[in-house]
């Protein structure tokens, strides 16, 4: 008899980052032994590097536990999907080819034990932030990722730093705006005119929000991992956020 299917979620790990990345990837480590002791799916929904790219020869420095346990997930059988964010979008076939997970660049449609799921990292969306989704298509260009993969590691990790760090200081300096109501939810709904959706899940706001959207549809952001070690968890019937401590 097969084990009913139990899928986990998270979100938003930023490893590389600071405050304190090795602790978080310590503890990352920790909580994905529990997915493999009884999961079926998992889902990395972005924002799990500060900053990737995969470049054709080399691998990045770091990070090497949190490697190593999603391939050995992966080779157990446990099915992984990793939805590019806004900072790692530069993740190609490396984990595919070397690790077994497959990659995504867009939100997609998941039938998880009966339930039909729209998930995602989050962000760009909707057609109201026109510079973000302007810049996207910037970065998504090959001729953009060509120039990158030209410079020395050493000056493209360089930059994507500063740019990081930078990022992070104006969201910082401007939560009011950043934490304002989302524009998300007026995706959803717009989702369900086309096909029904039982759950919607993203990542992206560092903080978590449950709103029923439809009659008989949930949207969800599942919080983060670089502050409060939030995750999800779906299993007969019932979705949840937990927060995992190592203790």
């Amino acid at each position: 008899m097969n084990s009913p299917e139990k899928a986990y979620f998270v979100s938003d790990t930023h490893f590389g980052a600071p405050p304190d990345s090795r602790r978080r990837e310590e503890d990352f480590v920790r909580w994905l032994d529990i997915v493999k002791n009884d999961g079926t799916k998992l889902f990395l929904l972005g924002d799990i590097f500060d900053f990737w790219f995969s470049y054709k020869h080399v691998v990045p420095r770091g990070f090497v536990r949190v490697l190593g346990k999603l391939a050995e997930l992966a080779d157990s059988g446990v099915e992984i999907h990793f939805f590019t964010g806004n900072h790692d979008m530069w993740v190609f076939d490396y984990f595919e080819k070397e690790l077994g997970i497959k990659v995504h660049t867009t939100p997609q449609e998941f039938q998880i034990a009966g339930k039909e799921f729209f998930m995602g990292h989050g962000d760009g969306l909707t057609s109201m932030n026109k510079s973000y989704l302007a810049l996207k298509r910037v970065f998504a260009s090959r001729l953009c990722q060509r120039m990158f993969a030209a410079l020395h590691p050493w000056v493209g990790f360089g930059i994507a730093k500063k740019w990081s760090l930078s990022s992070r200081k104006n969201g910082k300096k401007n939560l009011k705006k950043y934490y304002r109501p989302s524009e998300v939810p007026i995706f959803c709904k717009a989702k369900l005119k086309e096909q029904h959706y039982d759950f919607f899940v993203f990542g992206h706001r560092h903080r978590i929000e449950n709103e029923k959207i439809g009659e008989n549809s949930q949207y969800f952001v599942i919080g983060d991992w670089i502050e409060s070690r939030n995750y999800a968890v779906y299993s007969n019937g019932l979705f949840e956020v937990h927060n995992f401590t190592s203790e």
